[in-house]
């Protein structure tokens, strides 16, 4: 069984809508692979996704129409290699010259001159590229999407806006302290000798992935969450014995932060629209040592009916995600700017249903995994302009934390931070009506 056979199979799957960490998992589930073959796969698979439009511009320039899947992903997986992979050349050629002979030899000829005349040429096209500044091609970017950058960052800033989304991620977990101790987890981590890359108050960024199988994650003392999704749910500062309510919460990450600060004492309401997501929050709760969630079906926009008032609300809307394009590529080739325009209007309706169910002197966190002002500052902006009694509260942002607060006083990790997801954070208060 060829790694790169099964890859070029994955490949075409999130080509026709599957989800890349979906596809990933399954084929590590069905094939017996070494810990070096799963690393091998994971960084030719997502490589080939982050770079796509580049990978299919270099095809298009030497070659003519290529109508068979398996011979454009061969091709892709092969460039991908050639270009952004410490690999030898040479031996990528011979490789992929040899996988293709087991369909045919003439195909496997095309293949051999395909690479080798790209390989003459490849940085006499990189430089071309780089010196036309045509990111959209080099970086596999959509048009719309680097004019959206460009306009929010300026120009100045926009080559390293655009290279920061392509990041290799890390894997981050976060200690559930009603289980464990940071001390034993950096114990731990010393014996199987995993580097820390980054740490955030109990969330570790590290360079293996092998600690998912561990039976600290089975058994719940940790569990994987990123540090900016902690960061939502720990600036809401929910308190012991207090009244949360937690909206779109599945699966469940933010949801653990609040019961944990709650010291797993009081109420938190978990929301979904989705019945199996109810599932996978009460199962991962359940994991976690955590019984003061409540799991429920409601549509967010319709959250104001159910007759209750909230202490506290985390607000963490569905949005556009570009933010976490590390991690899910193929949202660069799977969203538009109208799904924007789309999401921005039902984040706001979300909001405001939030708004009317929390209590005087209450507060909520405002938060989404995106980066783009329409879904960002643009609402916030909206709704404090219609919503005269709320007001904006100060952020917990820790010092290796990078980012830029907007005029209102919202956070957004962006660009500037090397390791974490893009994410925008705000804080606001309810007072009495005006």
């Amino acid at each position: 069984m060829s790694v790169k056979y099964v890859t070029m199979g994955l490949i075409s799957k999130v080509d026709k809508g599957a989800y890349s960490n979906i596809v990933l998992n399954d084929a590590f589930r069905e094939f017996f692979l070494s810990p070096k073959e799963k690393a091998f796969m994971t960084e030719i698979f997502y490589g080939v996704i982050r770079n796509k439009k580049f990978l299919d511009y270099i095809i298009e320039r030497y070659t003519k129409d290529i109508r068979k899947e398996w011979i454009r992903n061969l091709l892709r997986i092969s460039i991908y290699q050639i270009t952004f992979m410490n690999s030898d050349d040479k031996g990528v050629v011979w490789e992929a010259t040899e996988l293709a002979k087991k369909y045919s030899i003439a195909i496997s000829k095309f293949i051999n001159g395909t690479l080798r005349n790209y390989l003459r040429n490849k940085d006499s096209e990189l430089k071309r590229l780089d010196d036309e500044k045509n990111y959209e091609i080099l970086y596999s970017i959509p048009k719309w999407f680097y004019d959206t950058l460009e306009k929010q960052y300026g120009n100045d800033n926009l080559k390293q806006a655009i290279t920061s989304l392509k990041k290799i991620p890390y894997l981050s977990v976060r200690v559930n302290k009603l289980k464990y101790t940071e001390e034993k987890f950096e114990e731990f981590l010393k014996e199987k000798d995993i580097q820390i890359i980054k740490k955030v108050d109990t969330v570790y960024y590290v360079n293996s992935g092998l600690i998912i199988n561990s039976e600290e994650f089975k058994t719940g003392k940790i569990i994987a969450q990123d540090a900016s999704s902690y960061l939502a749910a720990k600036n809401l500062g929910a308190m012991p014995n207090e009244l949360v309510l937690d909206i779109c919460a599945a699966p469940g990450g933010k949801t653990a932060v609040l019961a944990e600060e709650m010291k797993n004492s009081g109420e938190v309401i978990a929301i979904d629209i989705h019945q199996h997501k109810i599932k996978l929050i009460d199962t991962n709760m359940k994991k976690l040592g955590i019984d003061i969630v409540k799991a429920i079906v409601i549509d967010a926009k319709n959250v104001n009916k159910q007759g209750r008032k909230f202490d506290k609300i985390l607000v963490d809307v569905p949005c556009s995600g570009y933010g976490v394009i590390r991690k899910k590529p193929e949202i660069l080739y799977s969203k538009n700017r109208e799904n924007i325009e789309e999401l921005a209007k039902l984040q706001l309706e979300i909001l405001n249903s939030a708004a009317d169910i929390l209590k005087d002197g209450g507060e909520l966190i405002y938060s989404t995994c995106t980066i783009t002002d329409k879904e960002n500052t643009n609402n916030i902006k909206k709704f404090l302009e219609e919503r005269k009694e709320f007001k904006v509260e100060k952020l917990y942002i820790p010092e290796n934390v990078s980012g830029d607060y907007d005029n209102l006083g919202g956070f957004c990790i962006n660009y500037k931070e090397e390791i974490m997801d893009n994410f925008y954070i705000i804080k606001l208060k309810k007072g009495e009506k005006c």
